[in-house]
Formats: structure tokens, sequence, C-alpha cells
């Protein structure tokens, strides 16, 4: 599937350049271009892609401060110099295009929606929302803004596929370490993805495409993917029983968003040499996937990679219904409620008659 990809904000940004990087090192040639828009000058100065600043005369390359409306007022009135940047980097090529951002900063989380928005109006290939959740120990800030802003991407977009920041990475991590591989694991499962059809190594018995993406995510809304991997062994007989296990272990236990099991669509990709995929366990795995989903739109096939490990991919399409959703728009609404209750006791304690103002 050939992309294009643009990072909003700093996390959008980071995300961006790894995403491309990841690309490149494996030789997939799947992103067929990236920019990283944001509003802080400083943050642009350490990414090698190319870059985009916004907002220069309202916040003179400072950023918005976490201030997620004003970020979506500078993202719409710099909303023509970001498509004159996109300029002939979105060409006949693209089969997608995928706005990447934090949805707990201001940048991102503003900006993601207006720019998604825009996109929609002026291209015809699909326009995703690639979403990074705020995890619980971040502030109420982030958690509010995420609500937000999650509730306009997912309208904006085709469709927005979410990762959790608590579900990419170990625990007992420091912030800096927890971060950073965050947006390893989220290169590497998305970068498989996007690389999915693109025939890299050899030629696939059950062929994965970028259509079957695309049919996958056309029920718009939420959606999110799981990844899992093992050691294959020497035939693919011996590899049956190894493909539903990776395949349920993807589903159960390693998807970007945490329980989230019950879907419109689905699509299983499995990756690994071509002569050690079973066939007989793709599809065991298939319709294990169609069993435990509910959805009747269950697709599959292989994704040949030059590799001693099985992968199994697996994404799912029309997930906002689940119970980490419904978990993290309830967090996002009381952390909203207390910062609304926040600035109400910061005025009241100006408001003391004992004392004389200043002027």
């Amino acid at each position: 599937m050939k992309v294009v990809l643009i990072g909003v904000g700093q996390a959008g940004g980071k995300l961006t350049q790894r995403l491309a990087e990841f690309d490149q090192e494996m030789g997939f040639g799947a992103v067929k271009g990236a920019l990283a828009v944001n509003t802080a000058e400083a943050d642009l100065r350490n990414l090698d892609i190319e870059t985009q600043l916004v907002g220069q005369d309202r916040v003179n390359g400072h950023g918005v401060g976490g201030d997620n409306e004003l970020g979506a007022e500078v993202m719409q009135a710099d909303a023509i110099e970001v498509m004159d940047a996109l300029d002939g980097k979105i060409t006949a090529e693209a089969e997608a295009i995928f706005v990447v951002a934090g949805l707990g900063g201001g940048t991102g989380s503003g900006g993601a929606p207006v720019l998604a928005k825009e996109l929609q109006r002026v291209y015809s290939v699909p326009v995703y929302g690639l979403g990074i959740l705020p995890g619980r120990g971040e502030g109420a800030m982030y958690q509010a803004n995420a609500g937000r802003s999650l509730k306009t991407l997912v309208r904006e977009a085709d469709s927005t596929l979410l990762v959790d920041n608590d579900a990419w990475h170990d625990s007992g991590e420091s912030v800096e370490e927890a971060f950073a591989s965050i947006n390893q694991n989220i290169a590497q499962r998305v970068g498989l993805l996007f690389a999915s059809g693109e025939n890299i190594d050899g030629v696939a018995e059950s062929v994965v495409d970028s259509s079957e993406i695309i049919n996958t995510l056309r029920e718009g809304g939420i959606a999110c993917l799981g990844y899992a991997s093992a050691l294959g062994g020497d035939t693919a007989e011996d590899n049956i029983n190894a493909v539903t296990t990776i395949t349920r272990n993807a589903l159960l236990t390693g998807t970007s968003l945490p329980d989230a099991t019950t879907a419109d669509s689905a699509l299983l990709i499995v990756a690994g040499k071509p002569d050690l995929i079973p066939r007989k366990g793709v599809e065991k795995a298939r319709k294990w996937v169609e069993d435990e989903t509910g959805s009747l739109q269950v697709r599959g096939g292989d994704f040949p990679l030059e590799s001693d490990r099985l992968a199994a991919l697996v994404l799912l399409g029309g997930v906002e219904r689940s119970r980490r959703v419904d978990e993290f728009m309830e967090r996002a609404k009381e952390a909203r409620e207390r910062q609304q209750q926040d600035e109400v006791d910061h005025v009241e304690q100006f408001q003391n008659d004992e004392l004389d103002d200043l002027f």
C-alpha cells in the first residue's frame, strides 16, 4: 500500500520520521512521501524529513502550549501553506494519506482533524488518521485534549487507526524509553501493514494488496491493529498451529487498542517465507478471527517476507463500540470536568473582598 504520511505536532512528527525510516530500512518502498507540521520550531529542527512551520504569526515558533483550540485555529489559518508543502508528494501513485498525531498535545490534537478535513476536500484517495492516545498516567490536559480530538478526527477522516500509549511498551520503562519503544513498535507493525501486497520477497499464494486494507477500513470510525510473531518450523505443515497461535495472540494480547475484539470488519495477514506459510493454518486462523470478532467480513492472505519468524497482523475496522474506547472517553470526560473545576477554583481564589485591588 503506497502512502503519504503527514505528522502533526511533536509526537506526530517523530512517529512519521520513524515510519519513513523503517520503510526505507526494510526496502519496502511503501512510504512515498513524508512531511512534519508543527507550531514549535525547535521540534522540527530534530527531524530529518521535510518540515513545515505553522502559526508563526500567532505563537512565533514556540508552540501552542497544549491549547488544542489554538492548534486548530492555527492549522485552519495556515492550511494553504501546508497544502503547498505537500505539492508533488501526493501523486497518482499514492493510494492513501495518513495524518499522524499524538492526540494529547495541542498542535497534534487540534491540527490533525482540521488537516484531515482539508485533505478530504482536495484529494480523492482515502484520508486516514493514525492517532496516539495518552496513557492512563499522563495528565488531565492530555486526556481531555485527546477526547475532544478523537471525536473530531473520527468524523473528518475515512477511518482512524488508534494506538493506546499503554499498549505497545514494556512496564518499568522510563517515559523517554517508553515513547521510543512505542514509536519503534508502531513503525514495525504499521510499516508491515503498509508494505503488505507490495510483493517484496516472492509471490504470495493468496495475495494481500492495498484494496484489502482499504475495504477493511471502509466501515469508517475507529480501527486498531494487532501483532504477534514466533519462530517458524521447517515446513508449512509444521507451522499450522504456530499460525493459529500467533493470530490468537495478536488479537487477544497484542492489539494497539487492548480489549478491542468486536469489529465490523477484519483483515488477517500472515507474514513469512512463502513456502513456510500453511494455507490450512491461515484459513483456520481466519475462521477463528471471524468467530472472535463477530464479523462476517474477515479477509485473509499472505505477505512474503524473508524471515525466520512468522508474524500475524490483524487489522480491525469499526471497533468504536469496544470497552477500551468507552473507558477512554469516560476518562477524557472526567479530565475535562476536572479542568473546568480547577479554572473555577482559580478564579474564586481572587474574589476576596477583604483585599484591595492593585489599581
